[in-house]
């Protein structure tokens, strides 16, 4: 596969479908969009070309785990070696994401893009090395070698497809990679790097200047090209960045839903959205990152998250809370009674 096949596979929403589905909606016992955003996302998953009815939804999310050279900066308070002890806790079922996925029965899928460890047992991986390259002093990693990453987070995500998974979410795993996250988001969206810049995992106030600084030498002295997504995520992001853009790739050629987490989905979102605008068509928001900068890349991506919680974990656990509301839009959808047998009547 090349990046152009996988791009030329993402396919516009089916409109005709999706007017059919609004009307099937309108015809339910219930006042005219009186369920407001459920409504509309029942519409919009009706609309995607891989979904044949929204009866049946196996549901994944798949956390994109790694480690940054940056963390050398002094970006982060957690020590480096919580990326590999929480991928094993992953695995084990014992994470925020895991718990939180069990409730809407999703299923989560951990790999092993990058970490900083020796291969971890029973863990899928794309490992390209032991973390990226310290995006403060060089290129977190080689164009060539994003692209080749991309392309196989894409093809896992079509694997996982091809499985029986109906529905993709996204997350990520790594210390310091808010940093990243931020630098990428800056120059994408083309806003300073003062306005990005959050505390992460607690990081403390005093030290963001501290933080800020390191983000906007980063783009000083990589100089990625804003017009050209893979460079920016190549020389300022991050390996989990890169694949978690390849899983939207993936899911939109596929025709499926991939719900988006937080502050650093959002980033691999804007890189996805801008190689591939369709893509944007087959993201669903989950919710309003806490983290700084978050309101700049909604923006500019034109997403409206449905959930205001102020959290701010990553792993996919906004996902993992959203995947209900994706099931509550389908449910809706294909087992409300219709007004015209219920004897009901309401004012046009």
């Amino acid at each position: 596969m090349t990046l152009q096949l996988l791009v030329d596979a993402i396919q516009p929403l089916n409109r005709g479908k999706m007017e059919k589905a609004a009307q099937h909606i309108d015809s339910l016992v219930k006042p005219v969009g009186s369920l407001g955003r459920l409504e509309a996302l029942a519409i919009q998953l009706s609309g995607m070309t891989g979904r044949l009815d929204l009866k049946n939804r196996q549901k994944e999310i798949i956390v994109m785990c790694a480690d940054h050279g940056v963390y050398d900066e002094d970006v982060a308070i957690s020590p480096k070696n919580v990326t590999a002890i929480q991928a094993r806790n992953m695995l084990k079922g014992l994470t925020g994401v895991c718990v939180l996925a069990k409730n809407s029965g999703t299923q989560v899928l951990p790999v092993d893009i990058g970490i900083d460890c020796d291969p971890i047992e029973q863990m899928v991986s794309l490992k390209l090395a032991r973390g990226c390259g310290n995006i403060a002093k060089g290129a977190a990693m080689a164009y060539e070698h994003a692209e080749m990453l991309l392309l196989a987070s894409a093809q896992l995500a079509q694997r996982r497809i091809a499985a029986g998974v109906t529905v993709l979410g996204i997350g990520e795993l790594g210390i310091a990679n808010t940093t990243a996250a931020a630098a990428v988001i800056s120059v994408l969206t083309g806003s300073d790097p003062g306005d990005v810049v959050g505390v992460g995992a607690n990081f403390p106030l005093e030290r963001l200047a501290h933080k800020q600084s390191i983000v906007r030498q980063a783009i000083a002295i990589n100089q990625p090209d804003n017009k050209n997504a893979l460079d920016v995520l190549a020389k300022v992001g991050g390996f989990e960045l890169v694949g978690m853009a390849g899983v939207i790739l993936g899911a939109a050629a596929s025709g499926v839903p991939v719900v988006l987490d937080g502050f650093l989905s959002y980033a691999s979102a804007l890189a996805a959205c801008q190689i591939a605008p369709i893509a944007r068509d087959y993201c669903i928001p989950s919710h309003y990152s806490a983290e700084k900068g978050a309101v700049l890349a909604l923006q500019h991506l034109q997403l409206q998250p449905y959930l205001h919680l102020d959290l701010r974990l990553g792993e996919g656990s906004g996902a993992a809370i959203a995947m209900s509301l994706i099931d509550a839009a389908c449910m809706m959808y294909c087992h409300m009674g219709k007004l015209a047998s219920s004897g009901i009547r309401f004012p046009a």
